[in-house]
């Protein structure tokens, strides 16, 4: 794939440092080999030393990092204590952290969260986890830490969605985005807005395509309604206003059935004088149902290789892998993480 080579080639220019959570795992100890070897980035892998030699990977070059004795442990306690000072477990109602010592027993038994906090110290540029480990585990430690950018009020994700070696005669970039399939369970108009606008963003800055994006329902142009049911469609109209009112030179248009918004011949039929139906590259979801469903199937049905979730907001680069990855996905994401940084 000729995007994922390019991908690997820019984020190798970047030289940066990424934190790999998860050294348990084979796929995440064969991809930091492979990334390292490639020079695609510097990898710092939490785990033993001892469990990960196991796996008979070459891992020269990569910072095999063990937790229980690494000399920063308490620093990284005191920015978890000081970051969740005076919150208060909800099941128990006591406070999170009595203090920095119990942070720390926190941390040692939590490594997507001790991943979270090297990023945070600056002692990395982007954190990737997820492989044995749910979206929840993952995305946990970057709200409770790393935190939203500046004027950022949603979290969102977008799946890099790279064809396959034949192509496809749609797509003929041979990369679209998808969003958000991976976080916003049922996000609201204001919440479509942002996800829309932020892939947009990734679509531009880390696939290096013009964004035409398209808000997807099961209705084109008011052709259908759910308005008795779950008012989906209206949402996603409502949404699709407010984001050419905010972001008025976006190629941005719905709300389209998926055909509409992929098909010019479909298009023309169902959307006349959209500048977006019929040559959309990037796809925004009204929920996660229809997103998650989607990209799995133009995955696993179409041959399509889904780069992330990309997470999208966060004051950091931290990224989520989906738990039913390959080496190849992770090394991809890698490569993301490392330009998002």
């Amino acid at each position: 794939m000729d995007f994922v080579k390019e991908l690997k080639a820019k984020a190798a220019k970047a030289g940066k440092t990424i934190v790999l959570c998860e050294g348990e795992d084979k796929r995440v100890v064969e991809a930091a080999g492979k990334i390292v070897k490639e020079g695609i980035a510097k990898i710092i892998l939490l785990g033993n030393e001892a469990d990960i030699a196991k796996f008979g990977f070459d891992m020269t070059g990569v910072t095999i990092l063990n937790p229980q004795n690494d000399p920063n442990a308490d620093q990284y306690a005191e920015i978890l204590y000081k970051a969740r000072e005076g919150k208060i477990n909800k099941k128990t109602g006591a406070p999170e952290y009595a203090d920095v010592a119990a942070a720390k027993a926190s941390i040692l038994k939590d490594y997507a969260m001790y991943g979270a906090l090297i990023l945070k110290a600056g002692n990395a540029d982007g954190f990737v986890s997820g492989a044995c480990h749910s979206t929840a585990n993952t995305l946990r430690p970057g709200l409770q830490v790393i935190k939203t950018a500046p004027g950022c009020s949603t979290v969102s994700s977008c799946f890099i969605m790279a064809a396959p070696e034949s192509g496809n005669p749609y797509i003929k970039e041979g990369v679209a985005l998808f969003g958000d399939c991976a976080i916003n369970i049922e996000p609201d108009a204001t919440q479509l807005v942002d996800i829309a606008l932020a892939t947009a963003d990734t679509a531009k800055k880390i696939a290096g395509i013009e964004p035409r994006v398209a808000m997807l329902s099961f209705s084109t142009m008011g052709s259908g309604n759910d308005d008795k049911y779950f008012k989906t469609v209206p949402k996603v109209q409502e949404a699709t206003k407010l984001a050419k009112e905010k972001a008025p030179d976006l190629a941005l248009d719905g709300e389209f059935q998926f055909d509409a918004a992929i098909a010019p011949e479909v298009g023309e039929l169902k959307a006349p004088g959209s500048k977006v139906a019929g040559h959309a590259n990037v796809f925004i979801f009204p929920n996660i149902n229809a997103g998650n469903i989607g990209y799995k199937i133009a995955q696993r049905m179409g041959g399509w290789m889904a780069i992330g979730p990309v997470c999208q907001g966060f004051a950091k680069p931290l990224n989520d892998l989906s738990r039913g990855c390959n080496v190849d996905d992770i090394v991809a994401t890698v490569a993301v993480t490392a330009l998002q940084a």
